[in-house]
């Protein structure tokens, strides 16, 4: 059936309300970035920067999808995909953008060099792509795929001149950051931040924001001192410490939104011995205990979830059961919540042959979640109450992440964003057998593999029948719930705050930029 979609994205998210302003917006975020290249890496922070500077064939918002750099599609068969180009479209360097680009920009994707969390899950059933004329791309599948269009969404078109040769320094310089975004960079800190203007060359309505203050800024405390202070309009990811005094602030408003992003343990499967789980003495065990199912339920229902949300969290997030929150597509409301009961998980490491537990390590990034290193501190003493004497090591971000995709840790932690809005996005990149020529796995960081798992998402994966997709992701998370292949905690709210007169409306997922503030 042929798909073709009003542009309303503009109107919804850039139109502008009222006259340029001679004052930049200032954001303080908390995601650090790694590259300002849009494709090197799956991070939340660099996606955010990424919708600065370049644009998707689609857009998703909260689950709609909407015309981008294209402006329409069509499924012509089960394996075959038409867009249309949107006529026009210049790069921030004044050249048109082409087909080429776009072709570019599919192929570019499986081989970034240097990414350590890539992109290819959402190209991963893209065969080829062809240009049927100056301004149609055909798509080909290897398998039938109804999500083609909402893959597209997440994948940055790049300017194929100027990216062939770049390296991230390039993009980080400005040098290769051509995009069809909203903005252009005037400058760029690494560990800073960067500042931005007004694309002259957008296709888009004009936007409200002339200039742009994006300010990295790690510490929750830190962004809300900025806030009351007047250094910045607007902050992400506010701590719920500082939710009761903000929300009373007469000069603050505060935007509450339940969220997406689900914090979660990995367990790693790899039968190998493993360092960082030895018995009580110290010494090496001849085999992974997590290998045991009834180890991995163990760990998670000794864990008091409810404890952790309201003591912790400051009930800032909702407690999981499940990769996906209730009411999003795949979530599946016959898995019953996690009961907290110590009792039964002594029993269960005893018949997994662990009646005095072992030793075991975490490990959490210290600067990318926030109060994860918290929370799995709170997970260590549960575990130790049961006999898994835990240790958590609080790892920076940039040693964490390359350990975690090697599965060099026994327990990992991952934030996932689940930013589709529906349940295959994780299916495929933190719980499908690790396969990267197939883009499958990505950040399974554990290397979870399960067969019937593997066999639900292929039949999601080419199923057009909406109704009969999400059985799928129902069953797969069942699937995923019985083997403990991962141990749910809770999904993130996500929180701004913003001076009085400024309104923040999210995006689809908890991205923070300047086209989502807009003025009372």
């Amino acid at each position: 059936m042929k798909k073709t979609l009003l542009s309303v994205l503009t109107a919804a998210l850039l139109a502008s309300a009222g006259a340029v302003q001679a004052e930049p917006l200032k954001i303080a975020f908390a995601d650090n970035l790694s590259s300002l290249d849009p494709q090197l890496n799956n991070y939340a922070g660099d996606r955010s920067a990424g919708l600065f500077f370049f644009d998707m064939l689609v857009s998703n918002y909260h689950q709609k999808l909407l015309p981008s750099l294209a402006t329409e599609w069509k499924n012509i068969d089960e394996n075959t995909w038409e867009f249309t180009l949107r006529p026009n479209v210049k790069w921030s360097n004044g050249d048109l953008l082409t087909v080429d680009d776009v072709i570019y920009s599919i192929e570019r994707i499986r081989h970034v060099p240097g990414s350590v969390a890539p992109f290819t899950s959402y190209v991963r059933t893209v065969a080829s792509v062809t240009a049927k004329d100056a301004n149609t791309l055909v798509f080909k599948t290897s398998v039938p795929n109804p999500d083609l269009p909402l893959n597209l969404a997440s994948v940055p078109i790049v300017h194929k001149a100027t990216t062939e040769k770049a390296t991230s320094e390039d993009f980080n310089s400005g040098k290769a950051l051509i995009g069809t975004g909203p903005y252009v960079l005037e400058s760029y800190t690494p560990g800073k931040g960067f500042v931005a203007k007004a694309n002259p060359n957008y296709w888009g309505d004009k936007v409200l924001w002339d200039s742009v203050d994006y300010r990295y800024t790690a510490n929750a405390a830190a962004r809300t001192a900025a806030l009351l202070a007047g250094d910045v309009d607007v902050i992400d990811k506010v701590s719920v410490s500082d939710l009761p005094s903000l929300e009373k602030n007469p000069k603050v408003s505060v935007y509450a939104y339940n969220g997406l992003r689900v914090l979660i343990l990995q367990p790693s499967f790899n039968p190998s011995p493993n360092k960082y789980i030895t018995d009580n003495s110290g010494k090496p065990l001849d085999k992974n205990p997590l290998l045991d199912v009834r180890v991995r339920k163990a760990l998670s229902i000794a864990i008091n979830r409810d404890a952790i949300a309201s003591r912790i969290l400051q009930n800032g997030v909702t407690v999981a059961n499940q990769w996906m929150p209730e009411g999003s597509i795949g979530y599946n409301p016959a898995i019953k919540n996690i009961a907290f009961d110590a009792a039964t998980a002594k029993k269960l490491l005893a018949e997994a042959g662990y009646p005095e537990g072992f030793k075991l390590t975490v490990h959490v990034p210290s600067d990318r979640y926030p109060l994860a290193p918290e929370t799995v501190q709170a997970v260590a003493q549960f575990w130790t109450r049961i006999g898994v004497k835990t240790e958590v090591q609080v790892v920076p971000w940039a040693v964490y992440a390359g350990s975690a995709k090697k599965n060099e840790y026994a327990m990992s932690v991952i934030a996932w964003g689940n930013g589709t809005g529906e349940a295959s996005y994780a299916m495929v990149s933190i719980l499908a057998t690790v396969n990267p020529e197939k883009g499958l796995g990505a950040s399974n960081w554990g290397h979870f593999s399960n067969a019937q798992f593997d066999s639900l998402l292929a039949q999601t994966t080419k199923e057009f029948d909406q109704a009969k997709r999400e059985g799928y992701m129902r069953e797969a998370a069942q699937v995923v719930s019985d083997e403990v292949g991962i141990i749910p905690l809770f999904h993130y709210k996500n929180i701004w705050a913003a001076k009085k007169g400024l309104v923040v409306k999210p995006l689809s997922s908890d991205r923070t930029v300047p086209v989502m503030v807009t003025k009372e």
